[in-house]
């Protein structure tokens, strides 16, 4: 028989600047702490174990694929995922502690807020992004994509939603947001790939404009002023990569193909 409590799962690559915000707004909700680590080179492995966090070390083949293994090691049936760089804020920490004894829903969803640059970003379609982090893992599991991967519960699940936020320091400079970009847009691109998707000459474009218009004007992303702008553009920007490098793929492939055929 399952035990009852939560195990918090995070996964880790170099977090030593955020990763004591996370675990320390966790103490107190989480029965046990399960850290999956890729191979860190910095201090995230000793800040973790400072915690009793059970650290586990395996490689990174995907977000999804890292968190599909993290919930394996999991001692309870109750699941609460967080990313190195997302706390709870005082909130939802009393949320979770008055629901943490009686958990009757299958999932519970909370808003997240997102910080740029120090700012919070309230727009944009940025907020509320609710998030579906505490779950019975006997009643789904993360898929879809390996990248903005999402746990997907079964149908007819209950699910609730909690008061307060999940705060999240996506990044501290454009320059980090932007190495951030590129790399999710490359793994999406990968992924598009394997799953049969093609792209016209005019796709990343097209992509590009819609993203733009939807989050800026749409999500009201010019309230949140120049930063507003930043997030959206560079949000509109990884639409244009990941159908551009969508295109190079299969341009490679054809390629290969025709170089195989000719031997």
């Amino acid at each position: 028989m399952e035990k009852p409590g939560i195990s918090a799962i995070i996964i880790t690559f170099n977090e030593a600047l955020s990763i004591e915000r996370c675990l320390s707004s966790i103490v107190g909700i989480a029965d046990e702490i399960i850290v999956v680590d890729s191979f860190s080179a910095d201090s995230t492995e000793d800040l973790c174990r400072k915690y009793n966090a059970r650290f586990v070390k395996h490689e990174f083949t995907g977000f999804m694929d890292q968190k599909n293994y993290s919930l394996t090691l999991a001692s309870y049936k109750y699941i609460l995922s967080l990313d190195a760089d997302e706390a709870l804020s005082p909130e939802l920490r009393d949320s979770l502690a008055e629901v943490k004894n009686n958990l009757v829903s299958d999932g519970y969803l909370f808003n997240r807020l997102g910080n740029f640059c120090g700012q919070w970003i309230r727009h944009s379609a940025w907020y509320p992004d609710r998030q579906l982090r505490l779950f019975n893992k006997e009643m789904g599991k993360w898929g879809t994509k390996n990248v903005h991967e999402t746990f997907r519960m079964v149908a007819g699940s209950k699910i609730t939603r909690l008061k307060g936020d999940l705060l999240h320091w996506s990044s501290d400079s454009v320059d980090d947001f932007s190495d951030k970009i590129r790399s999710y847009s490359d793994i999406a691109a990968k992924e598009l790939f394997k799953k049969g998707k093609k792209a016209t000459v005019f796709a990343p474009s097209i992509h590009y404009i819609w993203r733009l218009f939807l989050t800026y004007f749409l999500h009201l992303g010019f309230l949140d002023g120049r930063n507003g702008w930043i997030v959206c553009s560079l949000g509109a920007k990884s639409s244009y990569l990941k159908y551009s490098w969508l295109r190079k793929l299969r341009r490679e492939e054809i390629n290969n193909k025709g170089a195989d055929d000719k031997l």
